[in-house]
């Protein structure tokens, strides 16, 4: 949003037109008298109109100047007491498997529905700062932890599939999420970990990442993705398999314990999102806020026309006398 922080300075505007009607014009003596002028003297300079409308503009910009503008962006709600949370994603090559049933019949691959679910699930996330972490081969930090939750949903938005590698490296993606919360001075450190496989990659075991997290009372909650059944097509008919048969249930299970959290499967995108309102009773949103509006001060470029208007205006009576 756009306004001027001082608008008493637009009083000043028509100062110039009240000079040069309630004050008297200075009386230059002559210094020499002649009975007849040549010709061409005393005639109007052909740039006086141009000049009076680049001074008109460079006193309206210089008075655009002293109403200082500014422009507010949007505004940022910060919780004093805030909880920070870290999202860790799995992109490994089985997110791309269609086994995710809408409500209205739709088949989509995992990654998507994640998509869709975290995407409200961070914007109920008021107050909140938020993070997230991707991992397949190894583990990375997407976005660190920030009250910008616009910013962690398009960076979610932009993950793709094979980005980072096909394998899964849960560890290591624990190990990141956790690193972020060294110099944290929050009172609740969570982090949510979605994951449709086990551990096949990285250097860190994901029984370690969990002890060093409890060692740094970090709560965390994970999310097994993935159906349980699946018509998979063949070349004579079709046959029903267990897509998820790759999923680490017991090692989740076993990190979420450890840490003070909880284990959810997710079987379709109507179970993820009862699995995130609960997380949201779990680990309630604290009401107490308050509200930052980053601004950014404009009265430089005003100023800078009044300046290069002063120097047109002083090149134009040099030349024309």
């Amino acid at each position: 949003m756009f306004e001027f922080f001082w608008l008493w300075a637009w009083l000043l505007l028509p100062l110039p037109l009240l000079i040069y009607r309630f004050t008297k014009p200075v009386v230059q003596p002559v210094a020499i008298r002649l009975p007849k002028l040549p010709d061409g003297i005393g005639t109007q300079q052909p740039d006086t109109r141009w000049r009076k409308g680049l001074m008109a503009i460079a006193w309206l910009s210089l008075i655009a100047a002293l109403a200082r503008p500014v422009w507010y962006g949007d505004p940022v709600e910060i919780n004093p007491d805030h909880r920070d949370m870290m999202l860790a994603v799995d992109l490994s090559g089985s997110m791309s498997i269609e086994d995710m049933i809408t409500s209205g019949g739709q088949s989509v691959d995992r990654l998507t529905a994640v998509k869709q679910v975290l995407n409200d699930f961070i914007a109920r996330r008021q107050g909140d700062r938020l993070g997230l972490v991707l991992f397949a081969n190894h583990g990375y930090l997407q976005t660190p932890l920030t009250f910008d939750r616009n910013t962690v949903q398009e960076q979610l938005g932009r993950t793709v599939l094979g980005l980072i590698g096909q394998s899964t490296a849960i560890g290591e993606g624990l190990g990141v999420a956790t690193k972020t919360f060294i110099d944290s001075d929050a009172k609740q450190r969570v982090i949510i970990l979605l994951s449709d496989g086990a551990n096949t990659a990285g250097v860190i075991d994901p029984i370690e990442a969990a002890e060093l997290a409890t060692r740094s009372d970090v709560t965390i909650y994970t999310v097994g993705i993935g159906a349980e059944e699946m018509e998979q097509r063949t070349f004579f008919s079709t046959r029903t398999v267990n897509p998820s048969q790759d999923l680490d249930e017991r090692t989740l299970t076993k990190i979420a314990e450890m840490t003070g959290g909880q284990y959810f499967r997710a079987r379709n995108p109507q179970e993820l999102e009862n699995i995130y309102q609960l997380i949201d009773q779990m680990e309630p949103i604290n009401t107490a806020q308050q509200t930052w509006r980053p601004r950014q001060e404009l009265f430089r470029f005003p100023l800078a026309l009044t300046l290069l208007l002063s120097v047109a205006i002083v090149l134009l009576r040099r030349r024309h006398g």
